[in-house]
């Protein structure tokens, strides 16, 4: 399976030097190029005093056309790679910025350290880079809860959702699940702004992420030692989740650390009375977060011993 070792190829060099800030600083990242492409369409299809039927339709057409530009270009690049372990190890080069392992793991160390030093306005402002709601109001369990059920969603929406579709389709698709990941990101949440227009965007992201999600939370639980209640806690807790997807990873997460998750939270100017994801055990802390970190490193482990062995039985 060429489409496994191309991803094997990204997956370890992403894991080994993410995306260094003076390459950014140079070129940029692509997915703020396909980010800059939404920005066009949205500013030029998204009239804002439209009915909401009209709105939909422009905004169903141009997440359409994101995803079959990047598809197709993609497509086209692999076209011209050179044939054998050449073409893959280039296509595996240009998949690395597509995979966010080594980001999403700082991300939540910079917020697991300064809150297990007890330093609590870093802590605050390590979570404000990765979730949405507003870090004033949350205490040591609040940023706790947030990181952890940012690393369980983004490790299926930044890791396994990626390299699954780039283990069937290659190149074409990986970048072209990035770039609804990338629309959903935008354009897909319910503003006034994009409730119409973004409609398309979230339902497209809501079913590409369908099968990675729940194979996101099989992996948690296969690692964790804690399978059966892992399991058993996802089919349960999962479906309390406003995403029809992030409930998997997240109970599974949970469950295999023994914490709560999910519950009511604070969005800046409103409160998200949400239900709780494995509610009967108690709030995480310093240590939890640790342990959901040992957990994703042993989670990425099993993902590239995985794609290792498909790539070496499309060799035999």
């Amino acid at each position: 399976m060429a489409g496994a070792a191309i991803m094997l190829i990204g997956l370890l060099t992403e894991a080994l030097v993410g995306w260094p800030k003076p390459l950014f600083r140079a070129i940029g990242h692509p997915v703020t190029w396909i980010g800059k492409v939404i920005d066009l369409l949205d500013d030029w299809m998204n009239v804002e005093d439209a009915d909401m039927g009209p709105r939909r339709t422009a905004g169903a057409i141009a997440a359409v056309a994101v995803i079959a530009f990047c598809a197709e270009l993609a497509v086209i690049i692999t076209w011209l790679l050179p044939d054998g372990w050449t073409g893959i190890v280039i296509a595996g080069i240009l998949a690395w910025p597509f995979i966010a392992s080594r980001s999403l793991y700082d991300h939540v160390a910079a917020v697991a350290r300064p809150l297990a030093a007890g330093d609590i306005a870093a802590a605050r402002a390590g979570v404000a880079m990765i979730v949405g709601r507003d870090p004033a109001q949350l205490d040591e369990a609040g940023i706790a809860r947030a990181a952890l059920e940012s690393l369980a969603e983004n490790t299926s929406d930044g890791v396994v959702a990626p390299l699954f579709w780039g283990a069937i389709f290659g190149l074409p698709g990986i970048v072209g699940y990035k770039a609804i990941n990338t629309l959903d990101s935008m354009i897909g949440h319910r503003t006034p702004r994009h409730e119409a227009f973004g409609w398309a965007s979230a339902r497209i992201d809501d079913a590409a992420n369908l099968i990675p999600a729940r194979l996101t939370g099989l992996l948690f639980a296969a690692v964790s030692g804690r399978f059966a209640t892992a399991f058993a806690v996802m089919r349960r807790d999962a479906g309390n989740h406003r995403s029809p997807n992030a409930g998997w990873p997240e109970a599974a997460m949970a469950a295999s650390l023994g914490v709560r998750l999910s519950g009511p939270r604070v969005y800046h100017d409103r409160i998200a009375d949400e239900p709780w994801i494995n509610g009967e055990a108690p709030d995480p802390g310093p240590e939890a977060l640790h342990q959901g970190l040992k957990l994703y490193r042993k989670s990425m482990l099993a993902l590239a011993a995985l794609l290792a062995l498909l790539a070496t039985t499309a060799l035999i």
